[in-house]
């Protein structure tokens, strides 16, 4: 079993990264096929959007369902402890556009 040093260590270690956030973003505002998610994040690649997904899945914070039709549909989704995440990329969200407001304005009076 790992040993974690503090909280956010493990909360990191669960949705750390540059992508992970960004999916758990896009989900919670509704179930998206992987090609939707590819279209959202357009810089990820294909293989890290795949791994990313298969991470969070495995973690239990995003599920994937399969539809058997032909050609092939999945769809992922939020779980109901994924979506705990909600209040804080909102917050996050907010910092963003608070820090971005306040370095522009900063530039803006040099």
């Amino acid at each position: 079993m790992k040993t974690y040093v503090c909280d956010l260590e493990i909360t990191l270690d669960f949705i750390g990264g540059k992508w992970k956030p960004l999916i758990i973003y896009f989900l919670i505002k509704g179930p998206k096929r992987t090609g939707e998610l590819k279209t959202l994040l357009q810089s990820i690649s294909q293989k890290m959007l795949i791994q990313s997904l298969k991470e969070l899945e495995h973690d239990k914070l995003i599920s994937r369902k399969v539809y058997n039709q032909r050609p092939p549909k999945v769809e992922y989704s939020i779980t109901e402890i994924g979506q705990t995440l909600e209040p804080m990329l909102r917050a996050l969200c907010a910092w963003g556009k608070d820090y971005s407001q306040k370095t522009l304005e900063n530039e803006s009076l040099k």
